[in-house]
């Protein structure tokens, strides 16, 4: 009986580590496939549909840039390995202030550089897809702000932040530095950033707003401008705009906001691969109860899936969500039903096929780090109920991927069949085969 029991206890043991191991390896396999496309309302890998599970950690160059902080860097990635996760949306910016990647207008610190360098080397080492943001709409880590401050010290007379989105000065310092950053030639990998697979997409601002022009069309040519600008430099990676999913003034859906972006004609433009979605109802309805907020949730999910199905025929991913255990009678239950909300959305979106492709939550901290905290945090060692539905999402995205993978291989094996009983009929009527 002992004997037994001893036997039942290591097989348990031995199939939970080949499950970790199994999304680890998983990770790492995938990844090493090449860019990320687009076809249609899909993400495209190695000729099948993509879907991930994905999660946010701004941080990550900073610590990086500390050779002795780096193990954390390191540990985040490799826990998002093991819970499946392979999509990681970080900052390629920091505009002054006191841990500055860009010192002035093409002036760079290159020990900060040398840290991001760092990440996109373990996100490659650990099988993990990169989405790097251009600047910040907001005063964090410099942003939109340090842009306009840097053109009036050139002698630019600017009265508004959002003049950074068409002031000619501004508008060619945040271009030379998307220049500079798809040019990065990495220090660690030796590949050159616009040539590196290991980034899936470039952003073009974090949550782009222009309050001084509800009308849009700021927002609309300053992102047709831009992302042309980037695609003459790359044309290997996919780009986005950083939206947060708002419809024009006159749309539907808006939960209060007028903030001079369109999620559909924004979208649109040329050159934007695919469209991305924000969702922070605590945030958005702080007035209204946890079942309102999820109820909108709901709405907002399924409205922007359907149009960027139908109306963009686009992919959508869902960049950032979350909950934050700042909200009065936080619980985990309550971020467990958001996350359970989000996911079975995008699950059944994917399922049949459909235009939802992941979502990333925000955000991932590593263990030591509660400094960084922000009530949306999620360590995964600690917070055990939410790591267990962020695994088990990546499970299932991995499962439909792997459908369509068998799809595709069967495809190709009734192509092969059709092409050899094509030959032997051909001979048999005395007919030679091309090739042959």
């Amino acid at each position: 009986m002992k004997i037994h029991l001893a036997l039942s206890i290591f097989l348990i043991a031995l199939l939970i580590q080949n499950h970790n191991t199994f999304l680890e390896t998983e990770a790492v396999r995938t990844t090493n496939g090449g860019f990320i496309t687009t076809s249609g309302v899909h993400f495209m890998l190695n000729g099948s549909p993509y879907y991930a599970n994905g999660f946010n950690a701004y941080w990550l160059m900073v610590l990086a840039s500390d050779p002795s902080q780096r193990s954390k860097v390191t540990a985040a990635f490799q826990d998002a390995s093991s819970h499946g996760l392979s999509i990681a949306r970080t900052w390629a910016f920091s505009d002054g202030g006191v841990t500055p990647l860009q010192y002035s207008p093409g002036s760079y610190n290159e020990q900060m550089f040398k840290g991001l360098d760092f990440v996109v080397a373990e996100a490659k080492r650990f099988g993990i897809k990169l989405i790097l943001s251009m600047v910040n709409n907001y005063e964090n880590m410099g942003g939109k702000k340090q842009y306009v401050n840097w053109a009036r010290s050139q002698g630019q007379y600017l009265t508004s932040d959002d003049d950074f989105f068409t002031n000619p000065v501004a508008k060619g310092f945040y271009k030379n530095h998307v220049k500079t950053v798809l040019n990065r030639y990495n220090t660690i990998t030796g590949v050159v950033y616009k040539n590196d697979p290991t980034i899936m997409a470039w952003e073009l601002m974090n949550e782009p707003r222009c309050t001084s022009d509800t009308s849009g069309r700021t927002i609309q040519a300053w992102i047709t401008e831009m992302a042309a600008h980037v695609k003459s430099i790359d044309g290997n990676h996919l780009l986005e705009a950083g939206l947060e999913g708002f419809y024009s003034k006159n749309g539907r859906q808006n939960p209060g906001f007028d903030v001079g972006t369109d999620f559909i004609s924004n979208n649109q433009i040329p050159g934007i691969d695919f469209a991305t979605l924000h969702s922070y109802p605590d945030q958005w309805l702080t007035s209204y109860d946890d079942q309102t907020q999820l109820n909108f949730l709901s709405n907002w999910l399924r409205t922007h899936i359907y149009d960027a199905q139908y109306v963009l025929k686009k992919p959508l991913l869902l960049t950032e969500f979350g909950k934050s255990a700042k909200d009065p009678n936080f619980s985990p239950y309550q971020r467990d039903q958001l996350y359970n909300l989000v996911y079975n959305n995008i699950y059944l979106s994917a399922k049949h096929g459909g235009a939802a492709a992941g979502g990333l939550f925000w955000q991932l901290l590593a263990e030591g780090m509660d400094s960084f905290g922000d009530g949306y945090d999620v360590v995964l060692s600690r917070a055990t109920s939410t790591a267990d539905i962020i695994g088990q999402q990546g499970r299932r995205l991995y499962q439909i991927r792997k459908i369509f993978a068998r799809m595709r291989n069967v495809q190709r094996w009734k192509r092969a069949k059709a092409a050899r009983r094509a030959q032997w009929l051909a001979w048999k009527r005395g007919v030679k085969p091309i090739g042959n």
